[in-house]
This record gives C-alpha cells, sequence and structure tokens, in this order.
C-alpha cells in the first residue's frame, strides 16, 4: 500500500539508499531499501522518532509553529524528515552525494499521498 510510493522516492533521487514511513511510537508502517543489507533503516527510524518528538516539543514551547521538516547531515549519510501529522513522518536516507533538494521536494510533494493512504 505504501510501498510503491517509498520505492518511488528512493528510485527518484540520486544517491537515496532508503526511505521509512513510520509512527512517532517507533512503529515502522512500511519502507524500501535499494539494499537491505546496506542500512538497517527501521533501528535509523527508531532512533529518529525520538529525537523528532524533542524538536516538535521544542519548537511548540518557543512558539515556532509546527515542526514540517528536519534534515540531520553526517559524515556518512544524510537523513531528510518530513513530518506528516501528529502521528507519522516519512524519511529518507541519502549517500553524502545524494540530492538533498531532490529528496526534499519529492516528500514534499508524496505527503498528500501517503497522508491520504493513511486515512
Amino acid at each position: 500500500m505504501f510501498k510503491d510510493v517509498l520505492r518511488e522516492l528512493v528510485e527518484r533521487t540520486d544517491g537515496a539508499i532508503a526511505s521509512l514511513l513510520m509512527g512517532f511510537d517507533g512503529i515502522t508502517v512500511d519502507s524500501y531499501s535499494r539494499d537491505p543489507n546496506a542500512l538497517n533503516v527501521e533501528t535509523m527510524g527508531s532512533e529518529y522518532s525520538v529525537v523528532l518528538g524533542q524538536i516538535k516539543q521544542a519548537a511548540s514551547m518557543l512558539d515556532l509553529g509546527i515542526t514540517q521538516e528536519v534534515a540531520v547531515q553526517a559524515e556518512n549519510m544524510t537523513t531528510v524528515i518530513r513530518l506528516l501529522n501528529d502521528e507519522y513522518f516519512v524519511a529518507m536516507a541519502l549517500a553524502p552525494s545524494g540530492s538533498v533538494g531532490k529528496a526534499r521536494y519529492l516528500l514534499r510533494v508524496q505527503a498528500g499521498k501517503l497522508l491520504e493512504r493513511l486515512s
């Protein structure tokens, strides 16, 4: 149900490794990986779900509005996360040379389709 959208995100983004749809409770709804042995995408998502909760809380406490997107650039991977609603987020993992701009664009464009399927 969600795999086709997650696959499209990865296949259309240069340098993308995997994508994931997850609840803030750390439970994976669905995921797609070019190479399932390269990255444990569920563990990555679970760890980021905790951090996202803290970011959402900080933005709220500072009256900044609703958090929409978070990007984490590390030495070996960049992760772009789009918050869909209070319960779910979608994330994409990219190689350091991956197209972050394309990932951000596709996550924003496909967010509505994922939300529709979640309801």
